[in-house]
């Protein structure tokens, strides 16, 4: 029996209970008590890592939807995973170069967005609307968007969930690809533990183009001028949102109240990571694009996207590019881009200008190298991943190599990271240059000897020839 002095303690107990659960509930996003990202059902479902998932495609004109393939057009299709049926779903090819270069090459195998709103309103995959399979086009690895997102999650930055599947087109084998969660309102509320923040994909119409909202140059206070921004929102944008992203573009550019413009703290995580990855597809390269913008209470942060030619492996567009695996693996931290890209790039080098922000960057670098690679977990990863997904990658009737270059890609990416990893730590202990400039005075001396490394082995043209 419980006597009165103990009744009446627990009940203060259960109040305070109370109380502080509806504080947590009520204010907990703003003192840092965010959802937990194990309640995602589609994080338990699709994106289970340890297994390799199934994905049947049903549709009736397989043949007629690949023909209109450049049109990025959606169509119609039923998608089973794991035995679990979806109907009405939309599907359409995704992708740039890739998509162009497939279908110049005479190939089939493309990457794919699937949508489960695009037909019917408010349908998901257990609150996510849409989702993309990876054909790891220039990756005979099959890893690095995978590990470059493990690396980011790593560094406690938001990216996108993956994991590899078997797809089947109306019951025939396909191959291997890679699902990669679509960032949206749910991508926003399982890392953010809210959707007020706002989402954006900035892209370019044409490659041609100045497409200084790419960049996030301030441009004036015009709508207009950030069309590549605006129009490419993720999650529902007004006038204010717009005015808000506008506002810390124009505080980035000034240089003076960039505390008050960025989210530092991820941003500076991202860079870090983005620049080990020797990734030129990208806001630091020649297009400027591939990354997501997150805006929320004025202050915005740069989120990972697209890691399929990074590694040091892209060449589209560049008039000289870079393929001395010596001088790429040795590329420099701090100025990880000509000047005249550098200069146009103000969120990083802005960042860099700040002395705080830089060495807070070089401490993230730090990490990066100290306990992912210096640890021994980058290799466990690409071991293990390589452990579960083998035997699929030999019986992938569309991939784009062969099972032999797919292990040697595999090797060349291990060592690649090892390499990368042993030059920035010389270039943090001063040991190597970490600029360009001084990269180019030191002539041929490099740092890390990589001259036994073939970038091309991870993914080249010659495969889409031979293919």
């Amino acid at each position: 029996m419980i006597n009165g002095k103990h009744s009446d303690k627990l009940c203060i107990v259960a109040v305070a209970a109370a109380v502080l659960l509806a504080f947590v509930m009520m204010f907990g996003d703003k003192v840092g008590i965010t959802e937990h990202e194990e309640k995602v059902l589609y994080k338990e479902k699709l994106f289970a890592d340890d297994k390799v998932h199934k994905v049947n495609i049903v549709m009736d004109d397989w043949n007629g939807f690949l023909e209109k393939a450049q049109q990025e057009q959606y169509e119609n299709c039923d998608i089973v995973i794991d035995d679990e049926t979806f109907e009405n779903i939309g599907i359409r090819v995704k992708g740039n170069n890739s998509k162009s270069l497939t279908g110049e090459y005479g190939l089939d195998r493309y990457s794919f967005k699937i949508d489960f709103d695009q037909y019917i309103k408010g349908e998901s995959y257990y609150g996510m609307e849409r989702f993309s399979l990876d054909a790891s086009f220039q990756d005979n690895s099959y890893m690095k968007t995978y590990l470059a997102y493990d690396m980011m999650r790593f560094m406690e930055v938001p990216a996108p969930l993956c994991s590899y599947v078997w797809v089947k087109v109306n019951g025939e084998d396909w191959g291997l690809y890679l699902a990669v969660e679509e960032p949206d309102t749910a991508f926003v509320k399982r890392n953010f533990g809210k959707d007020v923040g706002k989402l954006y994909k900035p892209d370019y119409r044409s490659l041609n183009d100045v497409n200084k909202d790419i960049a996030l140059q301030y441009t004036g206070e015009n709508f207009a001028n950030y069309s590549n921004i605006f129009d490419n929102a993720v999650t529902d944008i007004s006038n204010e949102d717009k005015e808000r992203l506008i506002k810390a573009l124009k505080d980035i550019s000034s240089n003076q109240t960039i505390a008050d413009a960025v989210n530092t703290n991820l941003t500076l995580k991202y860079f870090a990571v983005h620049v080990f990855t020797m990734n030129w597809d990208s806001y630091l390269g020649h297009t400027g694009h591939n990354y997501f913008l997150y805006e929320e209470d004025g202050k915005i942060a740069m989120l990972p996207w697209d890691y399929n030619l990074a590694f040091g492996t892209y060449a589209l567009g560049m008039p000289e590019p870079v393929t001395d695996p010596n001088v790429l693996i040795n590329y420099p931290i701090s100025t990880p881009a000509p000047g005249n890209i550098m200069t146009q790039r103000p969120l990083y080098h802005n960042l860099m200008m700040n002395d705080d922000y830089f060495k807070e960057y070089r401490d993230n670098l730090d990490k990066l190298i100290s306990g992912y690679f210096e640890s021994g977990r980058y290799a466990k990863v690409i071991e293990d991943t390589e452990q579960m997904i083998g035997q699929y990658v030999k019986d992938d009737p569309t991939a784009f190599c062969s099972y032999e270059d797919h292990s040697t890609a595999v090797d060349t990416l291990k060592e690649v990271c090892r390499l990368r990893a042993e030059s920035i730590r010389m270039q943090l202990k001063g040991d190597a240059p970490d600029t360009l400039k001084e990269m180019t005075e030191t002539g041929d001396n490099f740092s890390v000897d990589a001259s036994s490394i073939d970038l091309k082995d991870l993914g080249d043209f010659e495969d889409l020839e031979r293919r």
